[in-house]
């Protein structure tokens, strides 16, 4: 979880974030708001274009937000704000149960906002990931959409007053937009070491078993033809691997199922990007240990819908994200944005890692991008955002950590390690199967939260 606390009424730090392997299984369609569901899904009209007054005639687009004043203590309480991921808004408020339990501790308004050409908020409909048009897909677009439409739904609710908490997973990069703020200071824009992540994902299978690292390495990265059927049988697969080229799709493919499952590695069953079994990095060793099949892709691959083969093409597709992009039109705009403005250079090559040597350099990032007329520029984000005033959470388990803030880098800035943790398990609601370590992180963030509340108020009167 990442937290970001507002000085001022209109001094808001807002950051841009994003949640990895949206629809990394499918395209599939995100759950719909339940009937029993706190939220209320609305659309605000919002600016295409905030930087060009010129810019598609001052055009607008609807954008999705869920809204909760179950708790809300109107006009007085504060406002918590969710800004979107690369997916359906409705997957994540459905996911978050921490910001509606501390909602209701502290009479909070509560606000998941939808991140621009994801989920229902396509600004120009199917249109919207063709050439010119996907080019207002931005941070920065994004990150004045968060600070206009708190803004106006303040001003609509009456709350200008209230002060306003910022919540996300997974940070990439933040800027502090206040105006007379605080110096800012610098933050992560990604990952540095291109080896760290996937050195990362085998850590977490090496902590189940240190025999999982071992099996998986002594698997051939490039068999012999001989091989291919026997490899279709055993990974069952709709079609026999026929080149090269079909055994590196499938090396990507179960390189991403493992990602995906110590990612998702929660304590408890969710349905959350699909249907995962509690600890599903011990159910995956358990299934390849017992059988050659390797059958293990099925708890991902089969968690939405049940498959009598996997076909290696329509599964798992290769973009500017070598974790993943996942499949339908969120994908789309999520291998755009990791051409331009996110740098997601990870490669893994049997080493220092367990999977098959697979790189993905600047050089591979820039041939693949060009290709689809997209030019990367290395380095913007760190010329670019910065934060202030902020909390970073980060689970131990979860592969994405090392790449985000691990140490408090002064009073204002506080980062909170979570030993049991996997990707943003804080934010998830509580449960009875909770690791002592995410309990006392929730407390320590409930605590900061409501010193930033009554700070503000302070700060008013």
């Amino acid at each position: 979880m990442n937290t970001l606390s507002s000085n001022t009424p209109f001094s808001l730090i807002l950051f841009y974030l994003h949640i990895h392997h949206m629809d990394i299984i499918s395209g599939r369609k995100p759950p719909e708001v339940r009937k029993d569901s706190p939220f209320t899904e609305k659309f605000f009209t919002q600016t295409l274009d905030h930087f060009n007054f010129n810019s598609f005639g001052n055009g607008t687009f609807c954008q999705r937000y869920l809204i909760s004043d179950k708790f809300w203590q109107n006009g007085s309480g504060p406002v918590f704000f969710y800004t979107g991921n690369e997916g359906d808004i409705s997957d994540f408020a459905l996911n978050s149960g921490f910001i509606l339990e501390l909602a209701e501790q502290q009479g909070a308004l509560v606000i998941f906002a939808e991140h621009r050409y994801y989920g229902a908020s396509l600004p120009f409909g199917k249109d919207s990931f063709s050439r010119p048009l996907v080019g207002l897909l931005t941070v920065e677009q994004a990150l004045a959409d968060y600070a206009v439409m708190i803004t106006e739904l303040k001003q609509q609710l009456q709350a200008d007053n209230c002060p306003v908490i910022v919540f996300g997973a997974q940070v990439s990069q933040h800027r502090d937009r206040s105006a007379g703020g605080q110096r800012p200071h610098p933050v992560h824009a990604g990952v540095g070491d291109p080896r760290q992540f996937f050195r990362d994902v085998t850590a977490d299978y090496e902590a189940v078993s240190p025999q999982c690292s071992a099996a998986v390495r002594a698997a051939p990265a490039a068999p012999g033809l001989s091989q291919y059927r026997r490899i279709q049988s055993a990974f069952a697969l709709c079609q026999p691997p026929s080149a090269p080229r079909d055994i590196h799709q499938l090396n990507g493919l179960l390189r991403n199922a493992f990602t995906f499952m110590a990612m998702l590695d929660y304590p408890y069953s969710t349905h959350f990007m699909g249907n995962m079994p509690a600890h599903p990095s011990r159910i995956s060793l358990r299934t390849m240990f017992l059988s050659l099949s390797l059958s293990l892709a099925a708890i991902v691959y089969n968690s939405s819908t049940p498959l009598s083969c996997f076909d290696l093409y329509n599964l798992y597709v290769e973009c500017a994200d070598p974790t993943g992009c996942g499949l339908g039109p969120n994908s789309l705009a999520w291998d755009y944005q990791a051409c331009t403005e996110v740098e997601l250079c990870f490669e893994s090559n049997n080493v220092t890692d367990m999977f098959p040597p697979m790189s993905f350099s600047q050089a591979d990032r820039r041939r693949y991008c060009s290709e689809r007329g997209v030019t990367p520029r290395p380095g913007w984000l760190r010329l670019q955002f910065w934060g202030d005033a902020t909390s970073f959470s980060n689970g131990d388990l979860d592969p994405w950590a090392n790449g985000g803030v691990r140490r408090s880098l002064s009073s204002s800035l506080i980062a909170i390690n979570i030993p049991e943790g996997a990707h943003h398990l804080d934010l998830r609601g509580a449960n009875e199967e909770d690791p002592e370590s995410v309990v006392r992180a929730r407390k320590q963030e409930a605590e900061l939260i409501a010193g930033w509340i009554q700070g503000e108020k302070q700060t008013k009167h």
